[in-house]
């Protein structure tokens, strides 16, 4: 198993720097990890650094409250895309989602899909520190209805990060075609391999150089 092939090298924090950035690239490009993970500020920059390389640039779309309305975050997509990215995290509407409003979810959702449709990946972030049980299946559901590629455990913003109860549970959900990504708190080879013991597919961590050497990190991503 290609360990670096599943990890978004991630760079999230808001007082970054471009020097930060441009770093994390090349980290990305020296270890051929599947993706860097940036802010959308970010995402020509990382483009430029990694366009000859198979390293994907994923950015973060109604980050990290997941907010905004079903237009913005279409809009942020296509924006996204045209700067580069090729992969989209998008945050969940949480609030309609406690609410009960699934038609808004599933709105706010297939917007993204659909904005990235046959140009970037879409990632669905549910917060799952945020849900009870039954709220997590069924953001996996809508995820899944509104044809998105990905769901995810977290933005590594709130109240906590993956488990692999968690990701266990969203596998279950989303049955093997659909991938899941394990995100907060995922800071070693040992949480990394529980991650996908449980069932994920993509990792998303600051830390994807300490994984990878086998090294626990105190990245708080």
């Amino acid at each position: 198993m290609n360990i670096a092939k599943m990890i978004d090298h991630t760079a999230l924090k808001p007082e970054l720097n471009k020097e930060d950035i441009v770093k994390l690239a090349n980290e990305a490009k020296e270890y051929n990890f599947a993706s860097v993970c940036v802010n959308p500020t970010w995402v020509s920059t990382s483009y430029e650094i990694l366009k000859d390389t198979d390293v994907k640039v994923c950015t973060v779309i109604g980050f990290p409250l997941g907010a905004s309305t079903p237009e913005t975050k279409a809009f942020e997509t296509t924006n996204a895309i045209e700067n580069g990215a090729t992969e989209v995290d998008m945050v969940i509407n949480i609030s309609a989602l406690k609410s009960k409003d699934y038609d808004l979810v599933e709105k706010d959702i297939k917007a993204v899909v659909d904005a990235a449709k046959g140009k970037a990946l879409t990632k669905v972030i549910i917060e799952t520190c945020l849900l009870t049980d039954d709220e997590k299946k069924q953001a996996c559901e809508l995820s899944v209805k509104a044809g998105a590629d990905f769901v995810k455990t977290s933005t590594g913003f709130s109240t906590g990060g993956a488990t692999p109860e968690d990701v266990a549970l969203m596998r279950k959900v989303v049955g093997p075609e659909i991938g899941v990504k394990a995100s907060g708190g995922v800071r070693g080879p040992e949480s990394a391999k529980a991650m996908i013991d449980a069932g994920a597919t993509r990792i998303g961590a600051s830390s994807g150089i300490s994984i990878v050497k086998g090294e626990t990190s105190q990245s708080d991503y």
